[in-house]
């Protein structure tokens, strides 16, 4: 471990292990800070892994372990509310299968977090502690210091908030730069919290055992200002209902009573999840399930001080329908711990950074992902209003353009493709690729260690 350096993650779901692993692979030394009592509750619905993520977790040690507890996406298929099947779509997972070597991978929530939690070495589990929730940060020339609500506090060099769309970093962070007046430079004067646009109920169930309803079949269905996506898992299936806020864009948190989102459930009963399945069906088999507003947006600055700094959903959230929320998540925590890891060899072990260097760097790790953050926030905006009918021009395109298979081919094909093969990967380990003979090569291949003969 680098003993001059230390990072204080704040946050130990999917995002903040992936960082812990990360950090230890890095030689950097950290904590990990949980608000929660379990690093495992059966919360939340399934999450998915595309490709570029699935070789980060290749690179960790991780990928053997998650594939046993992970599908494939093979099949969705699109019907109106009252069960008409207007489209089938498996070009998802053919070309993504062409092109990189795997489809897109899903996982119940949990069970990942289970996973990676479980794969930390002994030493850095040491490192994870659960009842921390955060308080306060203070920062100085030569560190931070972070106070939880039990007392207890934390030094280190920076502090990492992982802690998701309500992050408690994020709104000290805003804080300590608005203290400073109108020369502070964060850009986040109107950002202590994302709008919502639409909201939704999750659930997990039994995987059902209907015959049209195989491992890896998914479905969205269709109707003005409300969506469901279905999707089967090995053990597990999970529903997503959707709708757009009636009322309009809320900042507002709201906490779903348990009647609320039963009558929410109500208004869904009868939309089809498949041919012979419908919402009511599943729900009435529920193991778990929750109910949110959607925040949309991205922060306009993600550090201050050179001290602290975000990743995932605490600086950019998505709306789930193209799940691609825990994927940037995972590409922010690659791009920043690249830096990190550059920046402590060129300083040497023994000196810590100044926080200038550290802002220098924060400031690159944003500018990396401005472009392709921007780009699934955009496909992940408008997949929901596909979804959902939101105007007519999203019914005509969801509805007669692309429903045709040829169109949903192109688009992945050319445009996913050209995305994707841009990913990057932790440039200090080396490891062999994880999905030979993928067509479309990588920008940033993994790398070997050379052996000296």
């Amino acid at each position: 471990m680098t003993p001059a350096f230390k990072v204080i993650i704040v946050g130990g779901g999917p995002v903040g292990l992936t960082a812990a692993h990360a950090l230890h692979h890095a030689g950097i030394d950290f904590v990990v800070l949980e608000a929660r009592d379990s690093v495992v509750l059966d919360q939340g619905a399934s999450v998915v892994l595309a490709p570029p993520s699935l070789r980060v977790m290749h690179q960790l040690g991780l990928l053997t372990r998650l594939s046993k507890i992970s599908g494939e996406i093979y099949q969705v298929t699109s019907f109106t509310r009252d069960g008409y099947a207007f489209a089938e779509n498996t070009a998802i997972s053919r070309v993504f299968r062409k092109n990189h070597g795997t489809g897109m991978t899903y996982f119940h929530r949990a069970q990942i977090i289970e996973s990676i939690y479980d794969a930390l070495p002994a030493a850095a589990k040491a490192r994870y502690f659960l009842g921390k929730k955060l308080e306060t940060i203070e920062t100085h020339d030569h560190g931070v210091r972070v106070t939880c609500t039990d007392g207890s506090t934390h030094e280190g060099s920076m502090v990492l908030g992982a802690d998701g769309a309500h992050s408690k970093t994020r709104t000290l962070m805003r804080e300590l730069a608005l203290a400073e007046g109108p020369s502070a430079q964060l850009k986040c004067k109107d950002e202590a919290s994302f709008p919502a646009q639409y909201r939704c109920l999750w659930c997990s169930f039994p995987r059902p055992s209907a015959a049209d309803v195989e491992v890896g079949h998914g479905s969205v269905t269709h109707s003005k200002d409300m969506s469901v996506m279905f999707l089967a898992g090995r053990e597990r299936g999970w529903v997503f209902l959707y709708e757009r806020i009636p009322t309009g864009p809320t900042t507002e948190r709201m906490r779903y009573t348990e009647a609320e989102m039963q009558a929410y459930a109500a208004r869904f009963a009868d939309f089809h999840v498949s041919r012979t399945l419908k919402v009511k069906d599943v729900y009435a088999a529920r193991l778990t399930d929750g109910m949110a507003n959607l925040e949309e947006g991205v922060l306009g600055q993600w550090s201050w001080d050179g001290r602290i700094v975000l990743a995932g959903d605490a600086c950019h959230k998505f709306t789930p329908n193209a799940g691609q929320g825990l994927n940037n998540g995972i590409q922010d925590v690659v791009a920043l711990c690249n830096g990190l890891h550059a920046l402590l060899r060129s300083t040497g072990p023994d000196v810590p950074p100044h926080k200038t260097s550290l802002a220098k760097v924060f400031e690159v790790y944003q500018k990396i992902r401005a472009a392709p953050l921007k780009a699934d926030a955009d496909q992940s905006r408008s997949q929901t209003r596909l979804d959902a009918w939101a105007s007519p021009y999203y019914y005509f395109l969801a509805r007669y353009v692309i429903s045709f298979a040829w169109v949903m081919w192109f688009l992945v094909d050319f445009i996913a493709a050209r995305a994707t093969k841009g990913a990057l990967v932790l440039d200090y380990i080396p490891a062999d690729e994880p999905f030979p003979g993928a067509l479309v090569s990588w920008e940033h291949p993994l790398k070997n260690e050379v052996k000296a003969g």
